[in-house]
């Protein structure tokens, strides 16, 4: 991942850029390919020609996926891990296994919570797309 500040490389998962400062996610447009200066509103890098916009929109999970899988798999955190959360995931197995299948009310209330919208985004923050 590079700055789109100053345009360096930037450690995997650091919340500022270790070169200048700035958060992750502000300044300038920078291909998160090359680190080269993009064209504002473009699509496509100009120099190397990845897609800028698509990258965002191909991580973001589906809002009805997660739902759904809350609702009728939700006892075993299908939906969590499907979202990136394991280790929530698993406290739900563990839970569900505890409690004889009762705590797999946990995952229907959730799945029901990301359908109206209250539960909106995935472990890296990502908005669930509808």
């Amino acid at each position: 991942m590079y700055c789109k500040n100053c345009g360096k490389e930037m450690v995997e998962g650091a919340a500022v850029c270790t070169n200048c400062g700035v958060a992750a996610g502000n300044g300038t447009a920078y291909c998160p390919n090359c680190g080269k200066e993009t064209v504002p509103g473009a699509a496509i890098c100009t120099n190397c020609g990845a897609a800028l916009t698509a990258a965002a929109n191909a991580e973001a999970k589906s809002k009805m996926t997660a739902g759904l899988l809350g609702i009728f798999l939700g006892g075993f955190g299908v939906h969590r891990f499907y979202l990136g959360y394991t280790g929530i995931g698993i406290a739900q197995i563990a839970v569900t296994l505890c409690t004889f299948g009762a705590g797999a009310i946990w995952g229907v209330i959730e799945g029901i919570l990301i359908l109206v919208g209250k539960m909106d985004k995935d472990a890296k923050g990502n908005p669930l797309k509808d």
